[in-house]
C-alpha cells in the first residue's frame, strides 16, 4: 500500500495512539502502520514525524540494544502526549463521521 495524500494530516494521530499501546522504534511503528493496513509509510515521512513528536514533547525517545545489530531509539508517549490525543481523536471521529455521512449511498445523488 502506497502513502495516500491525505496521511501526512493524520500521521501524528496514528502515532500517538500506538505509542499510548507502547513505546516502540521507527522501523516497528511503522510495521504496524502498514499491518493496520493504513499504509506503508517511508522512512522519509516517518522519522520527520516523530522528531516533530519529540520537539512538542509529545513523545520520549530512549535508546534500547537490539538483537539484531545496532542499538533502537524508542519513543513513548508523554503525558502531554496522551493530551494532545484525546482531543485529536475526538475531532478525528468528529472528521470521520462527517466524510462518512457525504460517502454513505444515502448522501450520494445521481442528478
Amino acid at each position: 500500500m502506497t502513502p495516500r495524500p491525505w496521511l501526512h494530516g493524520f500521521l501524528d494521530l496514528c502515532l500517538l495512539a500506538m505509542l499510548r499501546e507502547r513505546a516502540d522504534y521507527g522501523y516497528g511503528l511503522s510495521q504496524r502502520l502498514a499491518a493496520a493496513g493504513v499504509a506503508d509509510v517511508p522512512g522519509g515521512t516517518l522519522y520527520p514525524a516523530l522528531l516533530r513528536l519529540e520537539e512538542q514533547s509529545l513523545a520520549t525517545p530512549s535508546w534500547a540494544p537490539s538483537e539484531a545489530g545496532p542499538r533502537r531509539k524508542y519513543y513513548a508517549i508523554t503525558g502531554a502526549g496522551l493530551d494532545v490525543l484525546g482531543g485529536q481523536a475526538d475531532d478525528w471521529r468528529r472528521f470521520r463521521d462527517g466524510v462518512d455521512s457525504l460517502l454513505s449511498p444515502s448522501a450520494v445523488r445521481h442528478d
